[in-house]
């Protein structure tokens, strides 16, 4: 027979979950501690005119401070880790209005890249990483789009070249905060949730041979095909702000 005290601690061992949830905060609500900014004309490590920010424990975008309007700096903020098989969890909203001088079709826009190169191997005139976008949209589109800045990837069986894609997403026009995720498997499998709902998915994302950036890579010795990269926080001319980046690694 067993003792009342042993019994017990089968019970609590039995009911306990084998494997609990750990998600990493890669935005630690203070600083921008482990993140790199990389901006268009500028080295990697200098956030020219404070572009990406910290304030009331929100991560923060702006242009407030940029002399002589946005003059396509695009911008990048990259956690120092590369990642391969996670699920991220971003929470953002879309505020504010767009920086003078910003594309059109950048007007509340913006995205989180999966993925992608360092912010040392880019180009100081390059515009953005070759990467894979989870796209960011306020406005009457679908969410959560992909994007394939010098990248393909292979979508319903067949190799995907078009550099956007939408997703079945519906669309989100006001300030609220949205959850999006990304679910990534190495290079078998990639998928985009909003609020928690699957709106896109894709298999064997690749450098794009056609791309003078991806060719760069190549050159360097980059494996065309995609498993692992950078993640990123994008700036393209229209403010937003995060209050959570947390990353669940997989098996």
């Amino acid at each position: 027979m067993l003792r009342p005290t042993t019994a017990l601690l089968l019970i609590l061992l039995a009911a306990a979950p084998l494997h609990a949830e750990e998600w990493r905060q890669l935005f630690n609500g203070k600083d921008l501690d482990g993140w790199t900014p990389k901006i268009r004309g500028y080295d990697a490590g200098d956030n020219y005119a404070d572009t990406f920010r910290v304030e009331d424990g929100l991560l923060k975008v702006r242009y407030d401070k940029y002399e002589g309007g946005f003059r396509n700096r695009f911008g990048h903020l990259f956690f120092a880790e590369p990642f391969s098989h996670y699920r991220l969890r971003v929470e953002y909203r879309v505020v504010g209005e767009q920086a003078a001088g910003g594309q059109g079709w950048a007007y509340r826009n913006s995205g989180v890249m999966i993925h992608g190169q360092t912010p040392e191997s880019m180009g100081k005139g390059q515009n953005f990483p070759v990467s894979l976008e989870v796209q960011i949209l306020s406005r009457d589109e679908p969410n959560a789009n992909l994007c394939t800045p010098g990248t393909h990837v292979v979508l319903g069986g067949r190799l995907h070249t078009r550099h956007c894609t939408s997703s079945s997403s519906q669309p989100f026009t006001t300030n609220d905060w949205v959850t999006l995720e990304v679910e990534a498997r190495g290079g078998e499998l990639i998928r985009h949730l909003v609020n928690g709902k699957p709106v896109i998915e894709y298999r064997q994302p690749q450098l794009d041979p056609g791309d003078a950036s991806a060719q760069k890579l190549l050159a360097a010795g980059a494996d065309k095909m995609l498993s692992s990269g950078t993640i990123s926080l994008q700036s393209e001319s229209h403010p937003i702000d995060f209050r959570r980046v947390e990353l669940l690694v997989l098996e």
